[in-house]
């Protein structure tokens, strides 16, 4: 995959592989976000990917380390993925990725930095969106 916009392949997979996506994006690359996340797993076994994901976007949305940039980066997420016009659990996987991606800059960072910052992120998404969907039979 040569195009960092995920929103284009993210139809492509099966509940279960978004499920797996969304779920490193909120535990693993969200702590370069300094977002270290745990969920009440009891709230979430045994639940169909349908009723999963929602519930873990819900579970991770109510962390914010910083409130303000948080509510900042929800709507900037949010926007975009509006316009990527997104169906199904696709929706969600489209705005937790843009979430913790424009999470990940820290204060302070110039352009460039974060620029550079954000590039990495959607390159690691990527890689992750990649190795995911060839476990589960798709080719990008």
């Amino acid at each position: 995959m040569s195009d960092l916009a995920l929103h284009k392949y993210l139809p492509r997979l099966p509940d279960a592989a978004l499920q797996e996506f969304i779920e490193w994006c909120v535990l693993e690359q969200a702590k370069a976000a300094e977002c270290n996340f745990t969920p009440d797993r009891s709230k979430l076994d045994n639940l169909p990917p349908a009723d999963y994901i929602p519930k873990l976007v819900d579970q991770f949305m109510k962390v914010k380390p910083d409130p303000i940039k948080a509510g900042l980066v929800a709507a900037i997420a949010g926007k975009e993925a509006d316009k990527h016009a997104l169906s199904g659990l696709a929706i969600a996987a489209d705005f937790v990725s843009l979430y913790v991606k424009y999470l990940i800059p820290k204060e302070g960072s110039t352009r460039e930095q974060a620029e550079e910052l954000l590039t990495k992120a959607s390159q690691h998404q990527c890689e992750k969106l990649t190795e995911i969907a060839k476990k589960y039979g798709v080719e990008f």
